[in-house]
C-alpha cells in the first residue's frame, strides 16, 4: 500500500492515526461484549474505517454527514462522548433515540450528523435536500451522504444523483463497495466494471478510490472539497475496500472465499498505516502505546458510566407525545375585504401568501416552475419568488420528498407537489418510514408539506383520480387536511405549511374550478381537528369530507324534510372526535359517507370509533357509503356507478326508517 504524505505535518498524520484507532478499538471491545451476552447486535466497520474516518476529518464540523450503520468513525470523528453512543446501543435514556432505535439509527444536530434509515436510498435524496439549503444560504459547504453498492440498485440512487446533477447540489456521493450486499456479491448485484461508471450517465465527475488508504481518501478529498467550495457540484466517489466481518455479528462470514479474506487482511487499514507512521519515524512504539492506553482508558471509563444508567421505563404520555413535534397553533384573524373565488384561487394564494410569510420556504414539484403547474396553481411564482425558491424537479418523487426532508433538516420549510395524487405511490417510501418517523425516533421533525391534487368525477381513469387520503391516516407522524371549501383550503394550508409536522394535503381536482366561495384576501389561519357544521337537524348525523361534503349537501337540499346533523371534517388527523361523538349522541344515527372504496378506509375507522364510544345513544347501525371496492374507471358511466355519490340519497333514507 503506497502512502503519500504530501505537504501533511507530523501532527496531521497523528491526528489522522488517532482517528482511525479509535473505531477500531472500540470495535474490538464490542465484539468482546457481544460474546459475553452484554450486546444484542453489532455492525461491524472493521476493515473499511479509513474511509469515514477521512471524509469525517476533511469537513468542517458544521458540514452536515449522513453515514450508515459501519461508520463508527464519523461518530468518533465528531467527538460524540463515548457514553453516549454507548447508552444508544444499549437502549437507555442518554442516547440519541429514547431507546426507540438501535445502533447507528438515530441522527444529531448537535454533531450535525444524520443517521440512516433501513431503507438505505432515501438517505441520498436527504442529502440534495441539505445541500439545497446550503446553496441557497450560499454558506460555501458541502454535504457528505454515504451508501453501500447494494443500495446502487435501489431507485432512490439513481433519483438522487439526477437531482444532485441537475440542480447543481454540492454532495460527495459515498459509495463504500465492500464486496458484499449482506451475502449477495457484487457480481450479483451490478454488470458494470466500476460503481463510478455510474456518474458518467449523470454527467456527473466520478472517482475510484482506495477506502482502505487513508492518507489517499485524505488527500483526495480535501482536494475535490476545495473544489467544491468554489464551483458548487456533486461527485461521486466509489471507495474499493472490504468487509471483514458479517453483515451483523450473528450472520458470520462463511459465504466469502478464504483466500478473499487473506487478500484483504493484507491490505488492513489501521495496521498498514501504523507501519507507514512507523517505518517513517512518526510514530514510535512508546507513542501508539500511549494512544491505545488513552483510548482504551475513554472506553472503559464511558461503559462503566452507561452500565450505570437505568434502565428505560415505559410511559404512554412520552411515547405518544414525541410522534409529533409540539406545535403551538396561532390564530391569525383576516380582515373584512373578501372575494369570490374559486377552491383553486384560494390554493394558490394561500401558497403565495405563506411563501411571503417564510422566506425559508421552497416549493418544488413537477412543471411548477415558468409552466405554473399542471393546474396553474402557481403560475407567476417565478416571477415573484425566483426559480430558486419555485424548483422544476425531475420525475422522480421519491428523492424529491428526501428532498424535503433535507432542506427541513437544514432550516428550510419545503412544500412539495405531486402533479397528482395517484404519483406520490412513487414516493410513498420516505414518507411513511422517513418524514412520519423522524421526530420519534430522535426528535428531528419534518417541515414538510405534500400537496395531493386527487379525486375522480373528471373522468381522468385509474392512474389520475384515486383519492388515497387512507394511506396516510393509517401512519402515525403525519397530519392529513382534506378541505371542501375555498374558505378553508385557504387557511388549512396556511396552517400546514406552519406546522413544523409533515402534513398531506388533498385538493380535490373536481372542485378546484366548480366551487365558489367568498374568501379573506389577507392571510389567515385555521385551526387542525375542528370539524365544522354545516347543517343541523335532530334526525342523523352525516359525516363527510372532501367531495362527499357536496354530495351530501345536494342531497340535503333535494329532501328539505330530511333533519341531519352535516360535519365535514375538514382534517382526518388529527380527528375531531368530540364534535363526531356529540353528534351521534344528539341525534342516536350516523351515516358516513367517502369517496374511497370502502374496505380500510376512514369511515370504517370513525365508524367503529362511535360505536366504542356512543354505543348506548345510537338508534341504529353505524352506516358508511363509499365507492366500490374496485379502482376507479375511465368511462362517465363506469365512473358515475363506482362513486359512491349515486348510492348515498338511498344508503341515508334506509338508515332514516331504520
Amino acid at each position: 500500500m503506497n502512502f503519500d504524505r504530501k505537504s501533511l505535518t507530523d501532527d496531521t498524520l497523528i491526528d489522522l492515526y488517532k482517528r482511525i484507532l479509535k473505531p477500531r478499538l472500540i470495535e474490538e471491545k464490542m465484539l468482546i461484549l457481544i460474546r459475553q451476552g452484554k450486546v444484542s447486535k453489532w455492525f461491524s466497520g472493521i476493515g473499511q474505517e479509513a474511509i469515514a474516518c477521512g471524509i469525517t476529518a476533511v469537513l468542517d464540523k458544521d458540514e452536515y454527514i449522513l453515514p450508515m450503520h459501519r461508520n463508527l468513525g464519523v461518530f468518533t470523528g465528531r467527538d460524540i462522548p463515548l457514553h453516549r453512543l454507548f447508552s444508544q446501543w444499549q437502549g437507555k435514556a442518554n442516547g440519541f433515540t429514547k431507546g426507540r432505535d438501535r445502533s447507528f439509527h438515530f441522527g444529531t444536530q448537535e454533531f450535525n450528523i444524520v443517521g440512516m434509515i433501513s431503507h438505505l436510498g432515501p438517505q441520498l435524496g436527504v442529502a440534495d435536500g441539505i445541500a439545497l439549503a446550503n446553496k441557497l444560504k450560499k454558506n460555501g459547504k458541502i454535504t457528505a451522504v454515504f451508501t453501500g453498492e447494494g443500495a446502487t440498485s435501489e431507485g432512490d440512487f439513481h433519483e438522487a444523483l439526477n437531482i444532485a446533477s441537475v440542480w447543481e447540489l454540492p454532495v460527495m456521493f459515498v459509495i463504500e463497495n465492500n464486496g458484499y450486499g449482506l451475502s449477495t456479491p457484487t457480481n450479483e448485484q451490478y454488470r458494470c466494471e466500476n460503481l463510478a461508471d455510474k456518474g458518467i450517465g449523470y454527467g456527473m465527475e466520478s472517482h475510484i478510490i482506495d477506502g482502505n488508504n487513508i492518507l489517499e481518501v485524505y488527500n483526495k478529498l480535501s482536494e475535490l472539497k476545495a473544489e467544491m467550495v468554489a464551483n458548487p457540484k456533486p461527485v461521486l466517489l466509489e471507495f474499493k475496500t472490504f468487509r471483514m466481518r458479517g453483515h451483523e455479528e450473528a450472520s458470520g462470514t462463511k459465504y466469502v472465499p478464504q483466500e478473499l479474506m487473506d487478500m484483504w487482511a493484507i491490505k488492513d487499514p489501521v495496521d498498514n498505516y501504523k507501519k507507514f507512521l512507523t517505518d517513517s519515524g512518526v510514530l514510535s512504539a512508546e507513542k501508539d502505546e500511549e494512544i491505545r492506553a488513552a483510548i482504551k482508558a475513554e472506553i472503559d471509563e464511558n461503559w462503566t458510566l452507561v452500565q450505570q444508567e437505568p434502565e428505560i421505563i415505559a410511559s404512554y404520555e412520552e411515547e405518544l407525545n414525541d410522534v409529533y413535534k409540539p406545535f403551538q397553533y396561532e390564530e391569525v384573524t383576516p380582515s373584512d375585504k373578501i372575494e369570490n373565488i374559486r377552491l383553486i384561487d384560494a390554493i394558490s394564494q394561500g401558497l403565495k401568501q405563506s411563501m411571503e410569510r417564510h422566506p425559508n420556504s421552497v416549493i418544488m414539484g413537477q412543471d411548477i416552475a415558468e409552466y405554473g403547474g399542471a393546474f396553474k396553481i402557481t403560475d407567476g411564482f417565478v416571477s415573484q419568488f425566483g426559480k430558486e425558491r419555485v424548483i422544476n424537479t425531475p420525475i422522480c418523487e421519491s428523492a424529491v420528498v428526501s428532498a424535503g426532508m433535507g432542506l427541513s433538516i437544514n432550516g428550510y420549510k419545503a412544500i412539495v407537489e405531486m402533479q397528482f395524487a395517484d404519483f406520490v405511490s412513487t414516493g410513498f417510501n420516505p414518507i411513511v418510514n422517513l418524514l412520519a418517523k423522524s421526530h420519534y425516533r430522535w426528535l428531528e421533525n419534518a417541515d414538510v408539506v405534500v400537496r395531493m391534487p386527487c379525486g375522480g368525477g373528471t373522468q381522468a381513469g385509474p392512474f389520475h383520480s384515486q383519492t388515497n387520503e387512507a394511506w396516510f391516516t393509517k401512519t402515525p407522524g403525519l397530519k392529513v387536511v382534506y378541505p371542501a371549501f375555498p374558505y378553508d383550503a385557504k387557511g388549512l394550508l396556511n396552517t400546514a405549511i406552519n406546522d413544523p409536522n409533515p402534513v398531506m394535503f388533498f385538493e380535490h381536482k373536481q372542485l378546484y374550478r366548480s366551487v365558489y366561495q367568498d374568501v379573506p384576501s389577507d392571510y389567515y389561519t385555521l385551526p387542525f381537528g375542528k370539524a365544522a357544521l354545516l347543517n343541523e337537524g335532530k334526525d342523523v348525523t352525516i359525516i363527510s369530507f372532501g367531495a362527499g361534503v357536496h354530495w351530501a349537501l345536494e342531497t340535503l337540499k333535494n329532501n328539505p324534510e330530511i333533519s341531519a346533523d352535516l360535519l365535514d371534517l375538514r382534517t382526518l388527523q388529527p380527528l375531531d372526535t368530540e364534535a363526531i361523538f356529540a353528534s351521534a349522541k344528539k341525534t342516536g344515527k350516523v351515516i358516513l359517507l367517502q369517496e374511497d372504496s370502502m374496505f380500510g378506509g376512514v369511515a370504517s375507522d370513525i365508524s367503529a370509533m362511535i360505536m366504542e364510544n356512543c354505543f348506548e345513544y345510537l338508534d341504529g347501525p353505524v352506516k358508511r357509503v363509499s365507492s366500490l371496492d374496485s379502482p376507479i374507471p375511465f368511462t362517465k358511466a363506469l365512473e358515475d356507478q363506482y362513486l359512491s355519490k349515486g348510492r348515498f340519497e338511498a344508503s341515508l333514507k334506509e338508515l332514516l326508517a331504520y
